[in-house]
């Protein structure tokens, strides 16, 4: 049986509309029990969904996420919780019937045994600066 690294901890599916959190919550028999809800993206759900895993004793997040959708729900949420970032390629469920709520499930299970690399986040600071220089450099090619 694998180690259990993190007894409460929170899988999420990020989409750029809404996002779906499942905690996994793991008593000490091993018993393993779920609780899942769905968010908007928008900052004051997104606040709602930082105080729901506060409710629940969460501070562990994993969450799957392609493209640039992370970032909000990221920067709301690095301030209560240690936040890992995972890529999908290595986060992918198994074929079949899959849905949002059954990602998220999928990968709060691989996240609380520790089965999950996450990805370099920079420090806030750096990635506010490399917002401002990326911002820059695209008004100064629009200016050429």
């Amino acid at each position: 049986m694998l180690k259990i690294v993190y007894r409460i901890c929170c899988g999420m599916d990020v989409h750029k509309s809404f996002v779906v959190a499942c905690i996994a919550s793991t008593n000490e028999q091993g018993v393993t029990t779920y609780k899942s809800k769905r968010f908007s993206t928008f900052t004051g759900d997104l606040r709602r969904c930082a105080a729901w895993l506060a409710e629940n004793d969460c501070k562990d997040v994993c969450m799957e996420s392609t493209g640039k959708y992370w970032i909000p729900i990221y920067n709301i949420l690095e301030r209560t919780c240690n936040v890992v970032l995972a890529h999908p390629k290595y986060v992918k469920a198994i074929r079949g019937k899959k849905t949002d709520k059954r990602d998220a499930k999928w990968i709060a299970d691989i996240f609380k045994h520790d089965l999950v690399a996450g990805s370099f986040i920079p420090p806030a600071d750096i990635r506010q600066l490399r917002d401002l220089v990326r911002y820059r450099w695209k008004l100064t090619n629009f200016t050429t």
